[in-house]
């Protein structure tokens, strides 16, 4: 007698790390049913999934119905979501919150901050106060985590390397105020740090402020990384960028970054004189 197989949840945002994720469940043998949020989630990452529904981003009450609907309880979130659409003018309206929602931000947040680890823990408990858990979100894309050292042929210079240690412990500190994950930095002075506009928008600036190039980004994980949910990323539109902005390196934690599409990454990134360190 053949057994069913598993079946996996997956509540997908933007970029190419929800069809990692669900190639690599169901490789794995899992049966993935998706809820891709509205305006964020691709439409081609149907043909990736078993079953696949769109949720109103503000609607979590939803999502978790057609979950149950599956017998889905094991649930992993990946994705891009735009913060900024949280502070765009008459966002009530716009979204339109269910019952769910407002008791995420009118209840479990109503003292507290706002910062993306606050937010998501208070997602992630209201979604297991009805039975759908949160999983570690790289558990099916292990293979595409940064490893120690340098992974490109490429290599960083002296001078990138004195960056680096000068940069790591400031780079940190960031992260355990949830201010951002990532800095730009050029001979041990820090050029740029990431906030609320995301590592793509502070690349842009970083490199609008330092026109002369030869910068690195440097980009972690939270101390306590939870890695339900926020887990560092970077990939080859981050390559492609940093080298339209004039960065020689870009440095990310081992074990604890996302390098989407792992090879291609790498391999670009040698094309185009970038080094990738894992530290």
């Amino acid at each position: 007698m053949t057994s069913q197989p598993k079946t996996l949840g997956l509540i997908a945002g933007q970029g190419r790390l929800p069809f990692l994720a669900a190639d690599g469940a169901r490789q794995a043998g899992f049966k993935v049913v998706c809820v891709g949020l509205a305006d964020n989630a691709e439409p081609s990452l149907a043909e990736h999934v078993d079953q696949f529904f769109y949720g109103a981003i503000a609607r979590p009450g939803g999502w978790m119905r057609k979950l149950r609907k599956y017998g889905v309880s094991e649930t992993i979130m990946v994705g891009r979501v735009s913060k900024r659409q949280i502070y765009t003018p008459w966002r009530l309206v716009k979204y339109l919150p269910d019952w769910r929602a407002v008791r995420i931000w009118y209840w479990r947040l109503r003292k507290m901050d706002k910062r993306n680890d606050t937010v998501l823990c208070a997602i992630a408990d209201e979604l297991a106060s009805g039975g759908i858990i949160l999983e570690d979100s790289t558990m099916h894309c292990k293979e595409h985590m940064a490893t120690e050292g340098v992974m490109t042929q490429c290599q960083p210079p002296a001078s990138v390397w004195e960056d680096i240690k000068f940069g790591w412990e400031i780079v940190k500190q960031c992260g355990q105020l949830d201010i951002g994950q990532a800095i730009a930095v050029r001979e041990r002075e820090i050029i740029a740090v990431e906030a609320i506009e995301g590592t793509a928008r502070m690349i842009e600036r970083a490199g609008t402020l330092c026109k002369k190039g030869g910068w690195t980004l440097l980009k972690v994980s939270k101390p306590d990384q939870d890695m339900r949910f926020d887990v560092p990323c970077i990939g080859t539109d981050t390559i492609e960028s940093l080298k339209k902005n004039g960065a020689k390196c870009v440095v990310v934690e081992k074990d604890k970054t996302i390098i989407i599409d792992k090879p291609d990454t790498l391999a670009l990134a040698d094309k185009l004189g970038i080094a990738v360190v894992g530290y």
